[in-house]
């Protein structure tokens, strides 16, 4: 069960990049519909599976159709919006998977199961709502204004391997590429983690449950709102205060108080809903990517990004182990939060070192 709940993400790493270049080649309105449909597949052959391996295969399709929509999404964005109106249009856009997240533990045990009577029938229903997505995607990317900005990217595309190389070629996007990894392996493994971490403090299981649920509505709000924010003059200082919150809220949850664990909670619900927000509008908006190349650029992102995803939970688990406790593993984190902050910092440096080259140029 294991390996058919983690299968999905190592299928991510190898089609984000693929995803990101479909992107780039027959547009949004294609693709996204294309990656949705897959999603649904997914969930209906997951309905019908009969053994490990059918299962085993029908979680692998999700990690098909998953990065064609995470990177779709961005590029999209950084088309149709600018200014705070960009930051506020991403922030929405991470709000999806926390809201899909608490409508689906809130309601499949409490209302679909008990109507719908089996798992099986949930796996169907779920995919008939991804196709009733895809569909009114498709329709609605059919509007006028749309299909104009889509055909901005029909010239003839360049070749995909030379874009990729030109793109890790530059310092700033490797280095948000390896910090990717990082807020990923933090966000990640705490999710997964959360309860049991709550629940070695002293919480029953039902308390952590609970408790566990608080970064989940912080980050809502503060999807909402932080994105918003981070124009490209306070981009930077806003991402530094994000990984220091991170780390500090890995540091409070070590405690069995309860007022330190709120605090702890709070703070990380704060920085996981905006860290990689942040950090995808400052990959998007470097000299050489643009409309053009965001596609590409948000597919390598998340391809990368994925490893911190597979490692986070794994690392925690295998300090617990190793341990008995989560104490080593929230330090590590801890660790991580830092090395955030040190590159955040060096990032800065580069961006404005670029500036000012562009400006010299431009005079």
């Amino acid at each position: 069960m294991g390996s058919i709940m983690g299968v999905w993400q190592l299928t991510y790493i190898a089609f984000a990049v693929p995803g990101g270049m479909l992107l780039d080649r027959i547009g949004s309105r294609y693709a996204l519909t294309l990656g949705v449909l897959f999603i649904a597949l997914s969930s209906l052959f997951r309905g019908v599976a009969e053994d490990y391996l059918s299962m085993l295969l029908a979680v692998m399709l999700f990690g098909i159709g998953g990065p064609i929509v995470s990177a779709g999404a961005p590029k999209m964005i950084t088309r149709w919006f600018t200014g705070q109106s960009r930051g506020l249009a991403m922030g929405i856009y991470m709000t999806g998977p926390a809201i899909g997240g608490i409508v689906s533990l809130t309601l499949t045990h409490s209302v679909l199961l008990p109507i719908l009577g089996s798992w099986r029938n949930l796996m169907t229903l779920n995919a008939i709502m991804a196709v009733t997505i895809a569909l009114g995607w498709y329709f609605i990317a059919a509007n006028s204004r749309m299909r104009a900005s889509e055909t901005l990217d029909q010239t003839a595309p360049s070749p995909q391997l030379p874009a990729i190389k030109s793109l890790i070629q530059q310092p700033a996007v490797r280095i948000i590429l390896i910090m990717s990894i990082g807020v990923f392996l933090v966000n990640h493994g705490l999710n997964n983690w959360l309860p049991e971490i709550l629940k070695n403090t002293g919480m029953t299981l039902i308390e952590a449950g609970y408790w566990a649920a608080i970064p989940t509505v912080i980050g809502i709000l503060g999807s909402l709102t932080i994105p918003r924010l981070a124009t490209p003059g306070r981009r930077f200082p806003i991402l530094l205060a994000l990984t220091a919150l991170a780390a500090l809220a890995t540091l409070l949850l070590q405690f069995s108080e309860a007022p330190l664990q709120f605090s702890g909670l709070v703070l990380q619900g704060i920085a996981r809903s905006s860290m990689m927000t942040v950090l995808i509008l400052t990959l998007v908006e470097l000299p050489g990517i643009g409309e053009k190349n965001a596609g590409l650029a948000s597919g390598l992102f998340f391809s990368a990004a994925e490893v911190g995803g597979v490692l986070g939970p794994v690392a925690l688990g295998l300090f617990y182990d190793a341990t008995g406790n989560f104490t080593l593993a929230l330090a590590a984190l801890t660790f991580v939060c830092l090395a955030l902050l040190i590159a955040t910092t060096h990032l800065q440096k580069i961006s404005v070192h670029q500036t000012h080259s562009s400006q010299n140029t431009t005079s």
